[in-house]
């Protein structure tokens, strides 16, 4: 699979470890990944942010391994955050997450499902 980012000159530069377009070329599956939340398998919602965030990224993390793929695969994220006071901690564990890797990105505020959590994330990969 080949992946190269388009960031076009004619509009805004990308901020915050994103493409503003990703062209796919010679891929095989796509992998859509279901809105994951912040819950363990044991149901247990942590109760901070940013805990919260970083299970919702292990469960994503999780889909991935079971479709024998990984983040080099991801190449669509979208976040629904509660607040937009959570964007900067959400930008900083995601970077941390993805290190260089560039999909297309979304965040968006809006509520979700069940009041505990505080975020959720859906994705797509490609292979």
């Amino acid at each position: 699979m080949n992946l190269a980012p388009r960031n076009p000159s004619a509009g805004p530069s990308p901020i915050g470890g994103y493409s503003q377009g990703l062209d796919i070329a010679k891929f095989s599956r796509l992998l859509f990944v279901s809105g994951q939340i912040p819950e363990t398998a044991d149901g247990e919602v942590p109760a901070d942010f940013e805990a919260q965030c970083r299970q919702v990224w292990a469960n994503i993390m999780a889909v991935l391994e079971e479709a024998d793929l990984g983040l080099d695969n991801l190449v669509k994220v979208t976040t629904f955050l509660t607040d937009r006071s959570q964007a900067e901690a959400n930008g900083r564990v995601r970077r941390e997450v993805l290190g260089e890797r560039r999909p297309a990105l979304t965040v968006m505020v809006a509520q979700t499902l069940e009041s505990p959590w505080l975020l959720e994330i859906e994705a797509i990969a490609a292979a």
